[in-house]
């Protein structure tokens, strides 16, 4: 039964993102655990067939990570736009959800051995090759998808709608990005601040989290792959039109321009 309700709400979801319509309501039966909700993105990965260019890993917080057993969550990227110095246009679903989030961007360098289930911080770090600023454009034709709750995000393909990748971080090992400061802006207002340090174990923390879900659904990981770490100043409301910029340790920068439009 699980599997015949994964495959009618995943087409529904992806008959949703091709006609950048809106949804209301989750289409279909909420699923109860995260392991059904992984079912339905596994159904639209394989319905969408597409190169899964990313994967984007969220927070779930206290009282829902204690319900749900996971404190994260990760969704695929079909959408990465290279631009540390342009001002590129990121569709998004205006009948939908749409936010910003800054983000670090890893990027895989190489895949995790074969059969590998569990992962040190350090073991992950080794599998990284580089670090970036970015954006992480957060948009899904579920209009509530926040408000409903983890089940449904996930069900969305983590509700993402696109990366944008901003300047790469110079020996970023040594570079303690990870305590820098980071603030969002929406046009010309600041409407968040935050650390990388307050996730637990920050984004690498992220990507260990990644690898080890990954190798549990049987999805290879592979090098050139990006993995969007977690929003540092939180989840800020978009609409089409509007300019977001995240700023970087008072130094690096990268910006998008939000528009009307769809994924696929």
């Amino acid at each position: 039964m699980v599997r015949e309700d994964a495959k009618t709400i995943a087409r529904r979801f992806l008959d949703a993102r091709r006609s950048a319509a809106g949804l209301d309501e989750y289409p279909g039966e909420l699923p109860e655990t995260l392991d059904e909700a992984y079912a339905i993105q596994d159904r639209a990965i394989a319905e969408w067939n597409k190169p899964i260019l990313g994967w984007k890993v969220g927070r779930i917080h206290s009282p829902l990570s204690e319900r749900y057993g996971a404190d994260r969550l990760a969704g695929p990227i079909f959408s990465v736009v290279e631009a540390p110095d342009t001002l590129p246009e990121m569709p998004i679903f205006p009948r939908g959800f749409a936010a910003a989030e800054a983000e670090f961007l890893l990027r895989i360098g190489a895949a995790p051995p074969a059969g590998k289930s569990e992962f040190t911080l350090a073991e992950t770090a080794a599998l990284i090759d580089a670090v970036h600023i970015g954006i992480e454009i957060a948009s899904s034709p579920l209009k509530p998808i926040n408000d409903i709750g983890p089940a449904a995000i996930i069900s969305d393909f983590g509700n993402n709608n696109g990366l944008v990748v901003g300047s790469p971080i110079c020996d970023w090992r040594t570079s303690g990005f990870e305590d820098w400061e980071v603030t969002t802006w929406i046009g010309s207002a600041q409407v968040g601040c935050g650390e990388a340090r307050s996730f637990p174990n920050g984004p690498i923390g992220a990507a260990t989290f990644l690898f080890e879900l990954l190798a549990k659904r049987g999805i290879e990981v592979k090098p050139g792959q990006w993995i969007s770490s977690g929003a540092i100043t939180g989840v800020h409301d978009l609409k089409a039109g509007q300019t977001v910029e995240a700023r970087f340790d008072h130094s690096y920068r990268v910006r998008c321009r939000a528009v009307a439009g769809e994924l696929g």
